[in-house]
């Protein structure tokens, strides 16, 4: 039962062939089985998930369903849930019980999901790996001795691991496309605005991370309902999520291939972009190269205006708290020691200039073609693809600007490197286009190969 999708478990709730509580039952079974591998989980409440089930089921059995009633769902840890502290991946943190669900916690679970647990992150998910301070380390079901992803680590690979159909993960600047990417399920980061969260910050967003294109699409009709506490959410507006069919002929696909900056991209994932690019021409798309649009100068700026912004953050925390941080995240923020406010402003107009030249460059475009990630794969145990602070976002530079620009865009698997772990394809639409990034997703889901079978237990490198 831990292997259906959310659509089918709805489908057979509705004709009475299965019951929340016995599928809640084998997903917390499965993930006992899996957990001693991969440490995908925390704050994970067995009774507490039984109970929403069985009220769940009664809903059933009243014929008062709820959109997402008796779905088994996991919550990115930094997304609070009421009475569940939020340690933010982090051993500084003090632990307190949180007043209230955040936005998005509270719109799966009036929708009637089941919360089965939150999923690892790494400190103040500053980091594109499942290594924190306050976590175990999280391992990819796929390799176990390779890395996730970050930040949204956890929830990557209890998707791919089969924790239930539909995982919550944030993002701002990969962090959900990127664990979406290497574990090989799809990561939809949405329109900035589209999933009001709280607390908020430019380029953060919500977003579903699932087996497939439509159960994301199923998350984010729930997902997207408005919330006041959110001031920079967009108006409410009935999209159509579950009309995922889309003719191909004729649309203006961009293929980048080389990002301006950062890592070079290797070769597995370049054959493996490269192919969906032809996949979808022969479909009757029409594919153009992207040249770059992003800058060392803009990367550069923005990563200094992220160590300024964590290097305050973490000045304010008492010395025995710091010191817990984890040493990668503390020796990166440092390089913000010294720095002017007018460095820090000079660093703030590098995200408008992005901005400007993201939207700018995609507008002839229906869509973008690109990796998720110009690495394929990297160890478990490091802090992220070049395990260098000096070198931190080299690779995100296929993802940042889709953030930058507030543009939708998702990863979806598109093939597999030597030793098992998956490659991702990112599509990117234009802004406000989040329907349309789903439809190529599903569309990409019907041309690509044949799939691996996903990983199971017993847990064992590969290749």
């Amino acid at each position: 039962m831990h292997e259906l999708s959310a659509d089918e478990l709805l489908t057979r709730y509705r004709r009475g062939e299965l019951s929340p509580v016995d599928v809640t039952r084998a997903v917390l079974a499965h993930i006992e089985r899996c957990e001693p591998a991969l440490r995908a989980t925390w704050a994970l409440d067995a009774e507490a998930a039984l109970d929403a089930a069985r009220t769940s089921e009664a809903r059933w059995m009243r014929g008062e369903a709820l959109p997402l009633d008796g779905v088994p769902v996991t919550i990115k840890e930094n997304i609070a849930t009421r009475g569940t502290p939020v340690p933010l991946g982090t051993a500084a943190t003090e632990l307190r019980p949180a007043d209230a669900d955040a936005p998005p916690a509270a719109r799966l679970r009036e929708a009637g999901a089941v919360l089965l647990a939150k999923t690892t992150m790494p400190d103040y998910g500053m980091l594109s790996s499942g290594l924190s301070s306050f976590h175990a380390l999280t391992r990819n079901p796929w390799n176990p001795a390779c890395n996730p992803g970050g930040s949204s680590a956890g929830a990557g690979a209890a998707a791919a691991a089969g924790y239930g159909p539909i995982h919550l993960g944030t993002d701002i600047g990969g962090s959900i496309r990127l664990p979406a990417g290497w574990c090989g399920v799809v990561g939809f980061k949405p329109s900035f605005g589209r999933v009001p969260i709280q607390p908020t910050t430019f380029g953060r967003v919500a977003g579903p991370m699932t087996r497939t294109a439509a159960d994301a699409a199923l998350a984010m009709a729930v997902l997207s309902a408005p919330d006041a506490r959110d001031p920079m959410s967009l108006p409410p507006q009935p999209l159509p999520w579950r009309h995922l069919e889309r003719d191909l002929r004729g649309l203006r696909l961009g293929l980048m291939l080389d990002a301006g900056w950062g890592l070079d991209p290797g070769a597995s994932v370049l054959s493996a972009v490269r192919a969906a690019a032809r996949a979808f021409e022969s479909a009757g798309a029409v594919v153009e190269t992207l040249a770059p649009f992003s800058t060392r100068d803009m990367a550069e700026g923005i990563d200094r205006y992220f160590r300024i912004r964590s290097w305050v953050d973490l000045q304010a925390l008492p010395p025995e708290r710091r010191a817990r941080v984890l040493p990668f995240i503390a020796d990166w923020a440092a390089g913000a020691r010294g720095l002017a406010a007018e460095d820090g402003y000079r660093a703030w107009s590098q995200w408008q200039a992005l901005r400007e030249a993201a939207v700018a460059a995609c507008a002839r475009f229906d869509y973008v073609l690109s990796p998720v990630c110009p690495v394929a794969h990297f160890p478990a145990e490091w802090a992220g693809p070049t395990n260098d602070p000096a070198r931190s976002l080299e690779h995100i530079a296929f993802t940042l600007p889709a953030n930058v620009g507030e543009q939708p865009a998702v990863s979806v698997n598109a093939g597999y490197a030597d030793n098992g772990v998956p490659i991702g394809l990112q599509i990117v639409g234009r802004r406000f286009d989040d329907c349309g990034v789903l439809q190529l997703a599903r569309a990409w889901e019907q041309l690509r190969p044949a799939q691996r079978p996903w990983p199971a237990p017993p847990f064992a490198p590969a290749g």
